[in-house]
Order: structure tokens, then sequence, then C-alpha cells
């Protein structure tokens, strides 16, 4: 039962993250494909850039959702005691959020990059990491004017202040997933900063 109970649990995760919010916000006001528009992507830089700064604001809002309430409802049951999960479930479930929205079902396994996903899913198990790593995010994005420049040091960021703070546990490896699953989906904006025509809106 406690075996069914998780694989269900991570299949609702994974199912509510996969919900392209970019990508429905942007035909519900547009009428438009943001996968056929701008940089493709269904994040809230291309919403924003599709649809403007409220659709955008409510993309990254919903896509952070997707990571904080599953791990919210398991924190909250472990923090009450109303159940006890594997100390390691928490972290396999934040990942099943964050996968859903990077390889989403609904848009034969494409999606987002995961920035804001992470940072919701992420937020509760370790805040300090997220805060630092944001703070990181607007310093480079300040100074470069590349929003993805920003993202690829946000994720670089999460595991690495995670080392200075807590030993090495679960919780780092966690961290240190998130920050290779970002830079997997940034591969192409890496490619395109090392050739020096990474466009500054992206």
């Amino acid at each position: 039962m406690r075996i069914e109970l998780e694989i269900l649990l991570l299949l609702v995760a994974y199912f509510f993250g996969s919900v392209p919010f970019g990508y429905l916000y942007v035909k519900k006001l547009t009428g438009k494909d943001i996968r056929e528009m701008g940089s493709g992507n269904i994040g809230s830089t291309n919403v924003r850039r599709i649809a403007g700064r409220k659709a955008a604001i409510m993309t990254q809002l919903a896509d952070m959702l997707k990571g904080l309430l599953p791990v919210g409802v398991i924190w909250y049951i472990q923090f009450q005691h109303i159940y006890t999960f594997d100390q390691f479930f928490i972290y396999l479930l934040a990942l099943a959020s964050i996968l859903g929205h990077n390889f989403s079902i609904f848009l034969k396994f494409n999606g987002g990059k995961g920035v804001n996903t992470t940072l919701g899913a992420s937020i509760l198990l370790s805040p300090v990491s997220v805060f630092v790593s944001v703070f990181v995010y607007y310093l480079v994005k300040w100074r470069s004017k590349y929003v993805s420049l920003g993202s690829i040091c946000l994720a670089l960021s999460l595991p690495i202040v995670d080392l200075f703070i807590h030993p090495v546990s679960f919780l780092f490896y966690y961290l240190l997933i998130c920050s290779v699953l970002i830079l997997i989906r940034h591969i192409p904006n890496i490619k395109r900063l090392i050739d020096g025509t990474e466009n500054k809106a992206n």
C-alpha cells in the first residue's frame, strides 16, 4: 500500500507539473501558439514577450506553484505527523513536478526550462539556497543583460550554496540534479552565449 501511494503521488506531481500554463495563457489571450513565437519557450520570459507583463507574472506564479504545492502538501503531512514518508521521498516528489514542467506529457514531452518550478519546489526544502540563487540571478542579469546567463548562474548557485550551509545529504544531491536539469534545458542558450549570438531578451 505504501509503494502504491507514493507512486500515485509522484504521478500526480508529474501531471500537475505538466500543465503548460504559459502555453494556455498565451493561447487564451492571443489565440497564438507560444511555441511558434519568440524563443519558442513556454516560460514567463517568452510569455512576456508575446502576451505582456501581466500574463508573464501569472505564468511565473503558476509555474512556481507547480513545485510548491506538491512539496508543501507532503511537508505539511510530515510536519503534522499524519503520515511518515521515506526521507528522500519529498525530493523525488519535487523532481517529479520539475520533470513534468520540463517534459510535459501535454506538449509531447517538451516544456519549459524549469527555473520557476525548481524555485517553487525548493523554497521549503532549502530557502537559503533559493534566496541566494535568486539574488545571483538578478545580479548577473543586471550586469550582463542576459536572462539566460542569469538562469545558468542561478542553477549553479543552488547546490554550491547548500554545500556551505549543510553537510552533504539528499538535499544536496536533489539541488545538484535540479541544477543539471536547468543547464540541460539551457544548452542552446549556452551555445549562443559562447558564439556571441545570444539575444539579451532570452
